[in-house]
């Protein structure tokens, strides 16, 4: 499975920004998935997920209300909505597949990982 995320960019406090996260190689639609972020020198912070249907979601306080995750199983992508965008957002996101319903909330319990996109907030 390879997985690809994409949308990130440089935005202004109070932006939004669509990532997507798409899937090749295998199919990933009866896998949960999440999306962590990044920042130079710690690890990889969970920040939204969603179960394999999409029925079950999961966010991080940091995030609650502002972003939503969501998903397209046919055309195997998955999204994240992040409103009101803050400079603590910046950071490199990945999607990461793993598990069904239950909601990768740690990286070690990522299967497979896509390659990260950008987002910087800045004014």
């Amino acid at each position: 499975v390879q997985l690809q995320a994409s949308g990130g960019g440089l935005v202004q406090p109070g932006d939004s920004l669509r990532l997507s996260c798409v899937a090749s190689g295998r199919s990933v639609s009866n896998l949960a998935v999440s999306w962590f972020r990044q920042t130079p020198g710690k690890g990889r912070e969970f920040v939204a997920g969603l179960s394999w249907s999409g029925a079950i979601t999961h966010y991080s306080d940091s995030v609650k209300g502002r972003f939503t995750v969501s998903r397209d199983n046919a055309k195997e992508r998955v999204y994240l909505q992040m409103n009101d965008l803050d400079p603590e957002d910046t950071a490199i996101y990945y999607c990461g597949a793993g598990g069904f319903n239950s909601i990768p909330t740690s990286p070690q319990r990522i299967t497979y990982w896509g390659q990260g996109t950008l987002v910087t907030v800045s004014s």
